[in-house]
């Protein structure tokens, strides 16, 4: 047998020094995915029958691959008839400022005006320094912003953790009362060592005076009291 190949009469099938391969040109109109032009496999036999059937089983391969080829190159026959797919609708999330309403609604009743005061101020200093977002918005790399502009504010470490107590209360109950899946940014924040602790200084003497005549300039019932 000469080492060169040649036709065995078969589909597909040549013959190289005895050895059957499976060689088949590649279509053009998929040429573009191949390197070459045409695909020659070595089938390791020498029998006819067997290199057949290897050849027929090689060639259904090919054309199933190559019609999947073909099929990505044409639209989809009508894409326009699909339906989307369904999405669970997830709860409303509010922003962190309807939050603070909710908060003060089912919580102020029979707290004074230091707690509803607290409540505004705090949700204030959220929202010029982040923003007013839905809860959901918000992560931990803003908390930790928002914890570095209190600081930059000279607050002290006791005064940074009530706020943040805060804002977490009012996150809180608005995630419970709305079933919010979200997460509270505001919850876990580190606070760093160092930061100045609030100290209350007593009232100086002459201005506790000055309360004390100003009441009994009054003279009344209340401001005898306070005296």
């Amino acid at each position: 047998m000469s080492k060169l190949m040649y036709k065995s009469g078969q589909p597909h099938l040549s013959v190289r020094s005895g050895v059957f391969y499976f060689v088949r040109r590649i279509p053009t109109d998929i040429r573009q995915h191949y390197r070459a032009d045409r695909v020659s496999l070595s089938l390791r036999t020498k029998s006819m029958p067997i290199a057949a059937r290897s050849a027929a089983s090689i060639n259904q391969r090919l054309e199933d691959y190559w019609l999947g080829l073909r099929l990505q190159q044409i639209a989809i026959p009508a894409i326009n008839l699909v339906r989307e797919p369904k999405t669970a609708e997830a709860p409303d999330c509010l922003t962190l400022s309807e939050a603070k309403d909710l908060y003060l609604r089912l919580k102020s009743a029979g707290k004074d005006q230091a707690f509803v005061r607290s409540a505004l101020r705090n949700v204030e200093y959220v929202i010029k320094v982040l923003g007013d977002h839905p809860l959901s918005a918000y992560s931990s790399v803003d908390a930790a912003k928002f914890r570095d502009w209190l600081i930059y504010q000279g607050m002290a470490r006791d005064t940074v953790k009530r706020i943040f107590g805060s804002i977490r209360s009012i996150i809180n109950l608005a995630m419970s009362e709305r079933g919010l899946m979200c997460q509270n940014a505001f919850a876990g924040t580190f606070m760093p060592e160092g930061l100045p602790v609030t100290k209350r200084r007593p009232i100086p003497i002459a201005d506790i005076h000055k309360i004390q005549q100003k009441c009994r300039d009054q003279d009344d019932e209340r401001r005898w009291i306070i005296d």
